[in-house]
Formats: structure tokens, C-alpha cells, sequence
């Protein structure tokens, strides 16, 4: 359905719009979507974007050393990349777009204020924007230009700052606004609403050298939630949760400060506000998890970064009476190509590069698989870490099938067999004993409430 970017004030079941919870009696705006209830809809997802301003560096050797830590991001085209998302918002329409954080690389200013630009683009077409912050995006201690030799500190943005900065995009026309974070309560939808989550611990940034991975919510964070799930029944709606930080293990070895601290609370609390569907980032796996908790199913739907290879983001599908459809879709490279022979910019085969780009940095930036191959000869090195990398590929795309039990002939991967127990063996391990299922598509019941 179309929407108009307008502001449509509902007298609904009563309620009221306060920054420290959700009670009742009063009237809320719907923002800038205009769905009502029994309507179908359609949203984009996306997430991990690591967008970084090319006003922020130039082709010295500063940036040039930067690239070779950017663990497969391909951050130097991050703007080409949010480019063409742009145009296939427009072409598709969706009713709404939603970013779940770190929206930067190194959460340097200009670099907010960029995709603030694109943002109000895509809003312009008909598109709305809600957003949550990631680890990255507030009080980044990383935040730096790279000129020449140097990496210089630049600025970052504050908390407040990013309430500001995005206060179009969520902030404004929340519902509710919770007064211990960044969190919020959108309506893009009369029966669907958006339990926008900020699980970040950026305050814990202060004199590190890098940000704080993990995240959490605190105990007033969780009484909100609460006060929310009541006030979504109260208008017989249903809560979507959207985070950063995934709420059920992507991985059974990569999960420590990629799933939520706590998590157990959460989904009790979950569960009281019939929330089964939650949408992540962060772990860059595009993966999907379910749990069971009597006769209600969970799900955690984690879509890979937009940053990294295959370059992809979900595209959701609300149809009443049935439920939610999900799907990943990549970039479409064509208008990567289109701008190369309009503009004629010396543009690299993104395909190709971004394989390459992933390969390359897939073992040279972990110090575990560094250590447990030391005993190898770096020829035979060279052959693990290449048959790491092609299973990541595919497994980071979302693959759990025989694509990657054909590696398992490979010569890289008996070299990596005959090691002693260590991280590397049990990383490998973990992708081939993941759930075998399909993590690029989706369906979810999922019906207006009327209970």
C-alpha cells in the first residue's frame, strides 16, 4: 500500500504519549505511514550499513592500513551502496524502512548526517524511516579522518545528538519514549506497532580504544516494554521488537557480546507482551532462530550487514488474516553499473571485490585463528584460511546446506582436521552442525490482535 508522509491524528483506545511510559487516556499520532487497521504493508529491513563519508579520508596510507581491519566491510563504497538501496526503496515502495543500527563505521558526525540526507530522500518518495542505534554510532571512540600518514580524531555524536539528529525518523512521532534509553514506540501500522529497542552500551565508551560490543537493557527498560504490551493490547495490536543485538544465539561459538545480556529476562518479558517476532543485527550472520515457550514461538530474525558480502537486506511482506513473509534480496549490481556509464567513475566489479575484499580479511583479522594456525606452514595457512573464508561466504549469507559440505573435501579443510582441538576446528564445526534450514525466507503467522 502507499503511503502519503503525513500525519494523521487517531482517537483510538486511550492513550498517552509521555517520554517515561505508555497509560492511557489521550491521543497519539500516527506519523508519517498511514495504515490502517486490515491493511497490508510491506517494510524493508537493514542493518550494519557501517557508512563512513568520503569526506572523512582520502587514498593515503592511513586509510589504506584502516581497510585492512574492516573485516570484509566494504566501507570505501558504503555511499554507492546506500545509493542503490535508495533507488530500489523507490522502485519497490514499501510502506517503510527500518534501520537497526550501527547506521556508521566509526560514528563520526558527517557521516550521521549523510545518511540523514538519504533518509529524508527516501522519505520524500514515500517512504518512512525508523531507526535504533548500534554499537557504533554513539560516542565511537574510533571516530577519525584518515589523511595522508595520520588518523585524526574527529567528532561523534552524543546520545542526545543522536535523538536530534534522527528525530524525524522514530523520535518525534513515537507513541511512547522511554526515559532510561534511547528506546521508543512507533506506529506505522493501527495493528502492527514497532518496539524500537536501543540494547547499545555506548555510555561504557568513555577513555576505550574501541566501542563497547556488548549491550543490554535495563530493569525501567523492561517495566516500558511491559507498559507498552499492555497498551498495544489495549488497542488490539501487535508488537513487532526491533534491536541491534540479537536475542537467541545466531552461533554456539560467536555469541558472546552479540546476543543480548540477559536474555532470559527478555524473553519473559517477551512472552507477557506476546511479542514473537524480533528483528537483529550486529552479528553480521544472516541467520534466523526459533524457541519454543509453551504454545508460543519466538522468532529472531538476524539480517547479515548491508556492509558486507552478499550485500543483502530483508524485505517484509504483512498480509491480515495470514501473517509476515520474509525474504533477503541483494543488491541489485545493475545500478552499480549504470552509475559507472553514466558517470564514468573508476568503480570496481562489486561482485568481485567484495568476495575478494571478505577472503582476504577473513583470517588475517582474528588473533584465535592466527594463534592456532601458527603451527602450519604459511603455504598450508594460506589453504585453511582460504576454505574458512568460502564456507563463511556462504554461511554468512545465510547458506546451512550442502554447499558447505562440499568443502569438507577440500584440502584446506583435512589440513585443518589434523590440528589439535582449538577455536578454528570448532568454529568450522559449528557452521557444518548449524540447523539445517532456510534462512533467507520466512513466513510467520501472524494476525491483528483481537484478543
Amino acid at each position: 500500500m502507499k503511503k502519503h508522509c503525513l500525519y494523521a491524528v487517531i482517537i483510538a483506545l486511550p492513550v498517552l504519549l509521555t517520554a517515561f511510559g505508555c497509560y492511557r487516556a489521550f491521543r497519539y499520532s500516527m506519523g508519517c505511514a498511514e495504515i490502517r487497521s486490515g491493511q497490508s504493508f510491506s517494510f524493508f529491513i537493514t542493518n550494519d550499513l557501517h557508512h563512513l563519508s568520503k569526506s572523512t579520508y582520502d587514498n593515503g596510507t592511513a586509510f589504506a592500513a584502516f581497510l585492512t581491519t574492516a573485516g570484509g566491510k566494504l566501507v570505501k563504497y558504503s555511499g554507492e551502496m546506500l545509493e542503490t538501496l535508495e533507488k530500489e526503496i523507490e522502485l519497490a515502495s514499501p510502506d517503510f524502512l527500518i534501520i537497526n543500527g550501527d547506521m556508521t563505521c566509526n560514528g563520526d558526525r558527517e557521516s550521521h548526517l549523510e545518511l540523514v540526507q538519504m533518509l529524508e530522500s527516501i522519505e520524500r518518495s514515500g517512504t518512512c524511516a525508523f531507526v535504533v542505534p548500534g554499537n557504533h554510532d554513539i560516542l565511537n571512540p574510533c571516530s577519525q579522518r584518515f589523511t595522508g600518514e595520520m588518523s585524526i580524531k574527529s567528532d561523534g555524536i552524543t546520545y542526545e545528538e543522536f535523538r536530534n539528529i534522527y528525530a524525524r525518523f522514530g523520535y518525534d512521532d513515537a507513541i511512547s519514549r522511554d526515559a532510561d534509553s534511547l528506546s521508543y514506540l512507533a506506529m506505522p501500522a493501527e495493528d502492527v506497532w514497532l518496539l524500537m529497542l536501543d540494547s547499545t552500551h555506548s555510555q561504557l565508551n568513555a577513555g576505550r580504544q574501541y566501542p563497547e560490543l556488548g549491550g543490554s537493557l535495563t530493569p525501567d527498560t523492561l517495566k516500558w516494554i511491559e507498559q507498552c504490551g499492555e497498551l498495544a493490547r489495549e488497542n488490539k495490536a501487535r508488537l513487532i521488537a526491533i534491536m541491534h543485538h540479537s536475542l537467541l544465539d545466531h552461533s554456539p561459538i560467536i555469541h558472546m557480546d552479540y546476543t543480548i545480556k540477559d536474555n532470559d529476562e527478555l524473553l519473559k518479558v517477551f512472552e507477557k507482551c506476546g511479542i514473537d517476532i524480533v528483528l537483529t543485527g550486529h552479528v553480521h550472520i544472516q541467520d534466523i532462530k526459533t524457541q519454543q515457550s509453551g504454545a508460543q514461538k519466538l522468532y529472531d530474525l538476524a539480517t547479515s550487514s548491508l556492509a558486507v558480502y552478499p550485500h543483502q537486506y530483508g524485505r517484509m511482506n504483512f498480509v491480515p488474516g495470514k501473517g509476515l513473509y520474509y525474504r533477503t534480496v541483494k543488491l541489485d549490481n545493475r545500478y552499480w553499473t549504470e552509475r559507472v556509464q553514466a558517470t564514468g567513475e573508476s568503480l570496481p566489479d562489486i561482485e568481485a571485490y567484495s568476495v575478494h575484499a571478505f577472503i582476504e580479511q577473513c583470517c588475517k583479522q582474528y588473533d584465535n585463528f592466527k594463534l592456532d594456525l601458527k603451527t602450519l606452514s604459511e603455504e598450508d595457512k594460506d589453504k585453511v584460511c582460504d576454505t574458512i573464508a568460502r564456507m563463511n561466504l556462504l554461511y554468512f549469507a545465510g547458506f546451512r546446506n550442502e554447499a558447505l559440505d562440499d568443502i569438507v573435501e577440500s584440502e584446506g579443510y583435512k589440513l585443518l582436521e589434523s590440528l589439535p582441538s582449538c577455536f578454528t576446528k570448532d568454529y568450522v564445526s559449528a557452521m557444518l552442525k548449524d540447523e539445517r534450514k532456510d534462512n533467507n525466507t520466512l513466513f510467520v503467522p501472524f494476525y491483528s490482535s483481537e484478543k
